[in-house]
């Protein structure tokens, strides 16, 4: 057998460890979001009340189900404050048929992207200020599981628009609203994606989940 020597079996080991660590497989990132059949995340103002479904079973349970595996929350600047104060009333009482999830939902690590702020005013939570490229690349290159994303909307936009999202859970709501808040406006160039799943829930909602 032929000795490479210590110098040479140390630069090799560097080399394969580096090989190994590009393949690593890299946490995704998944967008969920409802939305109405026109295209609307919210009305212009922020409006969520046409949303449907919100105590149909079937959908609480996947809802539970698709964040299984995550253990990260990204929001805009302009959604944690209402995001981070829902989900902590909703904890804060125990008869809400969405209390379990609401706890999850304030366990979980979440990420605020910021340009404004300096450090964070929420619990378990930390800012990130950077290139949003190269902050949510950084994110998906850390060990854990999945990361979700919560917007707003000018957030999901611009995840979009870089091609930083991994999978869509496009709830459409069987309401067209006319007028709102959208998250497709602003691409350059034309995005296709692939099909995962489509199903439909007795309220009337339809999930799309697309892979890029």
């Amino acid at each position: 057998m032929v000795s490479l020597g210590i110098e040479t079996e140390l630069r090799l080991r560097i080399v394969f460890q580096q090989m190994a660590n590009d393949n690593r497989m890299l946490r995704k990132l998944r967008l969920h979001v409802n939305t109405s059949v026109d295209g609307c995340i919210a009305g212009p103002n922020g409006e969520m009340d046409w949303m449907v479904g919100l105590l149909d079973d079937e959908i609480m349970k996947y809802t539970f189900k698709l964040h299984e595996s995550v253990d990260t929350i990204l929001l805009g600047r302009k959604m944690s404050d209402g995001f981070i104060s829902y989900w902590s009333d909703v904890k804060n009482n125990p008869n809400d048929p969405w209390y379990a999830f609401a706890k999850k939902m304030i366990d979980i690590p979440k990420i605020v992207f910021t340009k404004t702020l300096n450090k964070s005013r929420w619990i378990n939570t930390e800012i990130a200020t950077g290139n949003l490229i190269e902050e949510v690349n950084k994110i998906k290159s850390q060990t854990g599981r999945d990361i979700i994303v919560y917007g707003g909307a000018s957030f999901d936009t611009s995840l979009i628009k870089e091609k930083l999202i991994d999978e869509f859970y496009l709830f459409i709501n069987p309401v067209a609203i006319g007028n709102g808040m959208t998250i497709f406006k602003d691409l350059n160039e034309i995005q296709k994606y692939i099909l995962i799943e489509s199903k439909p829930f007795e309220c009337g909602k339809v999930l799309l989940r697309y892979g890029t």
